[in-house]
């Protein structure tokens, strides 16, 4: 099908400050046009749009899928089709996959694996050291070529920061982003909750905010030192903020985001034992919270991300601190976001800035957007429907969130890649 109408719908394009409704036309997998509909066009395929936004595809920075190497958690295929249930129509994939993403050949199997569960836009991002042990640069100009987007030691520490300088200078030579989870493991230890009121009462190691907020002074350093890009992915707390937005003042090429439970979910929220409220960093206080969300409105904060991590079963079983960090998330991105705006923290252009247009730019991505010529990756959600998180709507192999049996607002109705319609509610 490679000429498809899309009308009646509300039209958001924060990067075209396009907010209208009328059509988008699509031909041969590209946008042809938007709000106006040329006179030689002949539609093979319409949907009906009445009543939903019709926005640019999502781009997601931090998505496991579990394959290769943990498969019993979830794998390429199932995961990716939740992707696509969710309105995301590009994810980046950390490297800490089993084995880690630092030959070509491990990157050319992900590739593979993609084109199997037919979604395209899976972008891997290249170990920074080799078996991310920390001690020894990877191969980066060989995994770039392979198709890696960028490089991270995902949350593996690193031995020391010369190997974080070394890395920086080549990654900068290479013209690499570099994905940085800023973690002083020293401070951190063996830590899984905030280290406040909620942990000492439950007797949880804590881990510290200075554990962050050190670790980005640092890189910060570095990455004037050498001119390194750098993003730093899932800020959690308000020093950390604070300092990069003393870093974005003085020019430095930096970005930031910030997982949505974060936006949502507080250590008080945090229900006794329960592991599904086992994330890494941990839930923070009210004024970290009030500080990210404040952050996304002025722009020292980038962009959403989900840090989708699904488990199996096994792995979320036991004592808290013994459980495996991390919530299955990719589904519940956009109705918790659009919950945001309905608490009037964000506006709906703003939200869908944040999970498009934003990420696009700190990838370099072409996509992100509805302008004639670009990839036609399109999102259409319905902003009022309710849906109940449940084992009847969910897609994930991952069951591991803390919404599971709630009703959230806001459902995605289809999914387009390129063109290609990867998702339909009504066809399920």
């Amino acid at each position: 099908m490679n000429r498809i109408l899309i009308s009646n719908g509300r039209i958001i394009d924060p990067a075209n400050q396009v907010d209208a409704i009328g059509p988008v036309c699509i031909a041969n997998g590209e946008i042809l046009s938007v709000l106006s509909i040329p006179n030689d066009f002949q539609a093979e395929q319409h949907i009906d749009a009445h009543d939903r936004i019709v926005c640019p595809g999502f781009i997601d920075l931090s998505v496991r899928l579990r394959e290769p190497g943990h498969t019993q958690k979830g794998n390429i295929a199932s995961e990716s089709r939740a992707a696509a249930s969710a309105g995301i129509t590009s994810l980046c994939l950390p490297p800490d996959t089993k084995p880690c993403i630092d030959t070509p050949a491990v990157v050319e199997y992900i590739k593979d694996k993609a084109e199997i569960a037919g979604y395209a836009n899976l972008y891997p991002i290249a170990a920074l050291t080799q078996r991310l042990a920390g001690t020894e640069l990877s191969t980066m100009f060989a995994l770039k070529q392979s198709g890696c987007i960028a490089v991270s030691n995902a949350r593996e520490p690193l031995a020391n920061l010369l190997i974080l300088r070394r890395a920086m200078e080549y990654a900068s030579s290479h013209n690499l982003l570099l994905i940085y989870h800023a973690n002083e493991a020293s401070l951190s230890g063996k830590g899984c909750a905030h280290e406040g009121e909620v942990a000492s009462r439950y007797g949880l190691p804590g881990i510290p905010e200075a554990a962050e907020s050190i670790a980005i002074a640092q890189c910060l350093e570095l990455a004037e030192l050498t001119g390194c890009r750098v993003h730093f992915s899932q800020i959690s707390c308000r020093q950390s903020i604070i300092k990069i937005q003393q870093a974005k003042k003085y020019g430095l090429q930096i970005s930031a985001d910030v997982a949505i439970h974060q936006l949502h979910l507080t250590e008080d929220d945090m229900i006794p034992f329960d592991s599904a409220y086992h994330v890494i960093p941990p839930l923070r206080s009210k004024n970290d919270r009030s500080a990210l969300l404040s952050s996304l409105i002025n722009g020292v904060l980038d962009a959403v991300s989900s840090d989708h991590q699904p488990h199996d079963l096994d792995a979320k079983l036991g004592a808290f601190p013994e459980t495996e960090p991390g919530v299955a998330a990719l589904e519940t991105l956009l109705p918790l976001m659009l919950e945001l705006q309905r608490q009037n923290r964000l506006s709906l252009t703003q939200a869908i800035a944040l999970l498009t247009q934003n990420p696009a730019a700190i990838l370099g991505l072409p996509t992100g957007v509805l302008t004639p010529g670009a990839p036609a990756d399109i999102c259409i959600f319905d902003p009022h429907q309710i849906w109940r998180v449940d084992v009847q709507n969910w897609r994930s192999a991952g069951r591991n969130t803390p919404y599971w049996g709630q009703n959230l607002t806001g459902r995605v109705t289809h999914t387009l890649q390129a063109g290609r319609l990867i998702y339909c509610l009504n066809d399920l």
